[in-house]
């Protein structure tokens, strides 16, 4: 890896941790509220290890293979990584062995398949539910009048632990927008957590990607999503 490709992805971590650093503050906040997690889906493995060595331990992908041939590629080294993008159940099992956090489980089926590996990795594996809060028919996750009913049975799966939800916000509309969808999903969570079977916490938000992660952080966030950000000035 050549010297100037890990100054850049420094002084881009560097940046990117100040802007939460601000929009945690201005939210009235404490920036160890937030988690950010290192989206490498359009950059290499060589590329995803240097910023880990930056820094940034958390680091996620959006599609399983992507995940399984960069996180095989880095045994050796301390990351977590996350899936934050939709998961067919026939790419669960090698999946799973190699995540911390799960963000995008948007089905009963899944969720079922998912408890199954756990179990049979003598694992829990921590998830969070996705929800549509935009409404766009392209988007997986449930529907937000959906996920009430979906609680109780998902306390079932003994080797699932349910820690929160994600979201997107709608790609039209700018920051207003993204931050209505935000708000709408706190509010949710928020009305659902008095209802919470007992096994199944909602204490994570994971919302916000490079374009509108400050208005997630002043909607709840926290954890935000971002590659595109991290990455500026690579070629």
């Amino acid at each position: 890896m050549q010297r100037d490709v890990q100054d850049i992805l420094a002084e881009n971590l560097a940046r990117v941790r100040g802007q939460i650093d601000d929009a945690a503050r201005e939210a009235g906040r404490r920036t160890d509220e937030v988690t950010l997690v290192g989206v490498t889906k359009y950059v290499d493995a060589d590329t995803a290890r240097a910023l880990l060595d930056a820094g940034l331990h958390d680091l996620a992908e959006s599609r399983p293979q992507q995940l399984w041939d960069k996180a095989e590629s880095m045994l050796d080294a301390d990351a977590r990584w996350h899936q934050v993008g939709h998961v067919q159940r026939n790419k669960v099992r090698r999946t799973v062995p190699l995540i911390e956090l799960l963000h995008s489980l948007d089905s009963p089926r899944l969720a079922a398949v998912l408890n199954e590996e756990a179990a049979k990795l003598g694992r829990t594996l921590p998830a969070l539910i996705e929800v549509n809060i935009s409404g766009d028919a392209a988007k997986h996750g449930f529907m937000p009048d959906d996920v009430e009913p979906l609680l109780s049975d998902l306390a079932q799966f003994e080797h699932l632990e349910i820690h929160g939800l994600m979201s997107m916000a709608a790609l039209e509309g700018g920051s207003d927008r993204a931050r209505q969808d935000f708000a709408r999903l706190r509010k949710l969570r928020d009305r659902l957590r008095a209802k919470c079977p007992d096994r199944i916490t909602l204490d994570d938000l994971s919302m916000g990607m490079s374009r509108d992660f400050r208005e997630a952080i002043a909607e709840g966030a926290t954890i935000v999503r971002i590659g595109t950000a991290l990455f500026e000035g690579l070629r």
